[in-house]
């Protein structure tokens, strides 16, 4: 009966796709937990930079010094967008999310955009709703160093000191749990300044060379630090999207696969009977 064969060749390709879903998911699982593991290791080393900047800030904020990395601007004229993304889809809803949190961000600005995309489906997406992408990085892979993410942040930093944009905001998917990746848009450029309230002064330091030179130094750092920090979380948040993404394809598929040898079983017993229905008739009729 070709209903029963008809059944019987989707239950193979279905149990083929859920066999590769399975491996998937094991290998999304595998990076998951060392892209966690840097991830959240970065966090100590962000917060102590943070710290230590802050102090220096309130340290050096009567001295009178400049710097360029923290310069409030009056006017905002134009803004600038690290939108950091996947390569890859499969991650269920978490591009999605993220791109529309961007696109939500930008509309509500009200100024020229530009965007330096890290990861192609979010510079796909900025293309196709005909925003300025000025620098595009892609194949990143799933364990860059430093070194790799350095133009990205280089570029921010420079076209904020020339003025051309007047600020910078970052937006990456902030791994909360396996099972939460929140999207976030943080100011990165210029550099906010504590309050006074923040600022634990330490007296009893001795600083070589000044605390002004030390400062200058640090921020350029800093900037690079958040922007590495932020595609680590970015990458732990995407393996993590693709492993729960790939585990409901496979579920789904073996629903499906129980849903269609129920059907399987029914439509062969149809046909069974079928087939001995008419041998009793035929004999029936021979007699």
């Amino acid at each position: 009966m070709a209903n029963v064969r008809q059944i019987k060749r989707r239950i193979k390709g279905i149990q083929s796709t859920a066999k590769i879903t399975k491996a998937m998911e094991m290998i999304a699982a595998s990076k998951m937990r060392k892209a966690q593991e840097r991830g959240i290791q970065g966090r100590d080393y962000a917060d102590k930079l943070t710290q230590v900047i802050s102090d220096l800030v309130g340290m050096t904020a009567g001295s009178g010094t400049s710097y360029p990395l923290m310069e409030q601007r009056e006017n905002i004229d134009k803004i600038g967008i690290i939108h950091i993304s996947a390569d890859r889809g499969q991650t269920g809803g978490l591009l999605s999310n993220l791109n529309r949190n961007a696109a939500k961000f930008i509309v509500e600005q009200h100024k020229p955009t530009q965007i330096i995309s890290v990861g192609r489906r979010g510079g796909d997406f900025m293309r196709r709703n005909s925003l300025e992408v000025i620098a595009d990085f892609t194949n990143l892979g799933d364990k860059p160093n430093q070194v790799d993410t350095l133009p990205i942040s280089r570029i921010a930093t420079q076209d904020f000191i020339e003025h051309k944009l007047d600020a910078v905001y970052i937006s990456y998917s902030k791994f909360v749990s396996t099972a939460v990746q929140r999207p976030v848009i943080e100011q990165l450029l210029p550099i906010i300044p504590p309050s006074k309230d923040e600022v634990q002064l330490v007296s009893d330091c001795i600083f070589e060379p000044s605390m002004d030179e030390i400062l200058s130094e640090l921020l350029p750092r800093y900037v690079e630090m958040k922007v590495y920090h932020a595609i680590l979380e970015a990458i732990a948040s995407e393996q993590s999207a693709r492993m729960l993404a790939m585990r409901n394809a496979t579920d789904n598929a073996n629903e499906l696969i129980s849903d269609l040898t129920l059907a399987y079983n029914k439509a062969r017993q149809e046909s069974i009977t079928t087939e001995l229905l008419d041998i009793i008739g035929g004999t029936a009729a021979i007699s």
